[in-house]
């Protein structure tokens, strides 16, 4: 285990291993137990009661929150004709097709976010080996696949956040900065728990949320009170 710097043992030793903090009190904490001299983010881990491997259990989904991230993101979108000017007139970074494609193949990944419309697909399908393990590939599911470009441009800039389960069945997603108001930070987070409620899959049994934490980048887990958790939406 890689031995943590003063400051991080000095903020973990102000929180309770072995206590789950209600929201309010772990916002407040986070906030407060962040040390770095960057806005670090806040982020949220949640612990399913799904199993992976089987595809009936899988959790993805996406959510905007009403007060974004605190970041601005970049945006490429794979379409062409009208759809490539309503993606320019909503706000995207970089807007192509094959030539797009290119220059991905090419090394270029300046952006946060990748979307298209449905009949680019077989262009931006073909990069699935250099956007699928960054995340960046454009899915149905999450609405990065649509013909209502302009919408998913706007969306994703405003602070759309995508989230997927991953093989320990854990949901990780940010929730924004920590110089956020902790009223912002809590209603994005109310966004992303009724999301991922919505998301359970009819085939999950028994407790859908085991665990919830909550931590700013370089700070501690904050550890949270499931109920009061489940209970924000």
């Amino acid at each position: 285990m890689p031995k943590r710097g003063k400051k991080y043992r000095a903020s973990r030793e102000k929180v309770d291993r072995f206590k789950r903090y209600s929201v309010e009190e772990a916002l407040d904490m986070v906030k407060q137990l962040a040390f770095a001299k960057f806005d670090e983010t806040v982020d949220l881990a949640v612990n399913l009661g799904v199993n992976p491997k089987y595809s009936d259990q899988m959790v993805r989904g996406a959510v905007v929150l009403p007060h974004g991230v605190g970041k601005t993101l970049r945006v490429a979108v794979f379409a062409k004709g009208d759809k490539a000017k309503e993606a320019e007139d909503a706000g995207a970074d970089i807007v192509g097709d094959e030539d797009l494609a290119e220059k991905i193949q090419a090394g270029f990944l300046d952006f946060d976010k990748c979307i298209a419309t449905p009949d680019m697909m077989k262009v931006a399908g073909k990069l699935g080996k250099i956007l699928g393990p960054r995340g960046m590939m454009p899915n149905p599911k999450v609405g990065t696949v649509t013909f209502d470009i302009g919408k998913a441009v706007k969306e994703t800039k405003a602070g759309k956040v995508d989230f997927r389960v991953d093989k320990e069945g854990i949901v990780h997603a940010p929730l924004g900065r920590k110089s956020f108001e902790k009223d912002k930070l809590k209603e994005n987070l109310a966004a992303l728990v009724g999301a991922l409620l919505k998301a359970r899959p009819a085939s999950a049994k028994g407790q859908y949320i085991r665990a919830a934490t909550l931590s700013s980048t370089m700070g501690p887990g904050i550890k949270l009170d499931v109920a009061d958790f489940a209970a924000l939406e």
